[in-house]
């Protein structure tokens, strides 16, 4: 389907899931979403050609367990207001029955395909369990917000993709539940990974890699569980990585390169004085031997030099 977002969707107040993805929508996410469906319980709009930014209004969602924008084309910074969507803000998993219908007396759930953990698998009867955030795969800037650390009971987050940049929050490490953490791979986030990532013991599924992110990887049976891939494309060390850290908690290779170029700055100041001094003897003092015509207009011109000099000091002491 092309075009945009029909607004007649708008009257179907009693919508509990969107899936529109694989399309080929444009225009911006609309906002009324946000006013207008607030029994959203799952939004999936993945992979079409939406742009502009993040409707702050989504926040409104209070329902709302699964939210999925990834691949498309949404720019600006993540909204703070994410910590309002309270599905995703608590602990308490229990299944909600809104999920479900009844065809001739019979209770039946309703199923929906979700993208976690990097495949697509389609949920049926706990599909109400399953709390989501993917965003990724667009162009989303800025950093992190701490309020994404509030979002205590979502077991995936992928932010991956982006253009995001800035510290990852401390207080990510918070969402003890998180099974797929996948939020910061391919972007431009430096700092270290907070120590709080310990605390993540349900993750099976973890990617870091190609950011500028520095230091030690934070101790943890789960972040050691993990291949190098989940960190290459970065500054850091310990286990599961080769490279080991000094005691200032920097990768050796990195100490030792950063050793490597202050070295090379003193061996370039030794070698621009030797230059220096060749170049001087054999471009003035040298030709002055071998050359007899410069030799004297060389002396000649010291003569004349040191007479007008004698000559000025006679005068002024007159």
């Amino acid at each position: 389907m092309f075009g945009e977002f029909s607004s007649t969707m708008q009257n179907f107040l009693d919508l509990i899931m969107i899936d529109l993805s694989e399309n080929h929508f444009s225009r911006s996410v609309p906002a009324w979403i946000g006013d207008k469906l607030s029994n959203l319980v799952i939004l999936s709009l993945r992979s079409n050609n939406f742009n502009g930014h993040i409707p702050h209004k989504i926040c409104d969602l209070q329902f709302l367990q699964n939210l999925d924008l990834a691949h498309n084309n949404i720019s600006g910074v993540i909204p703070k207001c994410f910590n309002n969507l309270s599905a995703m803000a608590t602990t308490i998993k229990i299944n909600n029955f809104v999920l479900v219908k009844y065809v001739d007396a019979g209770l039946v759930f309703l199923n929906a395909l979700l993208v976690l953990k990097g495949r697509e698998d389609e949920y049926w009867s706990s599909l109400g369990l399953v709390t989501s955030m993917d965003i990724s795969a667009n162009s989303l800037t800025g950093e992190i917000p701490k309020e994404i650390g509030s979002l205590v009971g979502l077991l995936s987050l992928n932010f991956s993709g982006n253009l995001l940049t800035g510290n990852i929050p401390d207080n990510i490490g918070n969402m003890e539940l998180m099974e797929s953490l996948d939020d910061l791979s391919m972007n431009q986030l430096n700092g270290e990974i907070p120590p709080s990532f310990s605390n993540l013991n349900f993750l099976n599924h973890f990617n870091v890699s190609y950011n500028n992110l520095t230091g030690q990887i934070p101790t943890s049976t789960q972040l050691q569980s993990f291949e190098n891939l989940s960190y290459v494309g970065n500054h850091l060390c310990r286990p599961p990585l080769t490279k080991n850290c000094t005691s200032k908690g920097i990768p050796i290779d990195v100490a030792n390169n950063g050793s490597s170029r202050e070295g090379s700055k003193v061996n370039w100041l030794y070698v621009s004085i030797v230059l220096g001094f060749v170049m001087g003897f054999w471009g003035v003092v040298a030709p002055l031997f071998f050359i007899r015509s410069w030799r004297l207009a060389y002396y000649r011109k010291l003569d004349h030099v040191g007479r007008k000099s004698y000559v000025s000091w006679a005068t002024m002491d007159m």
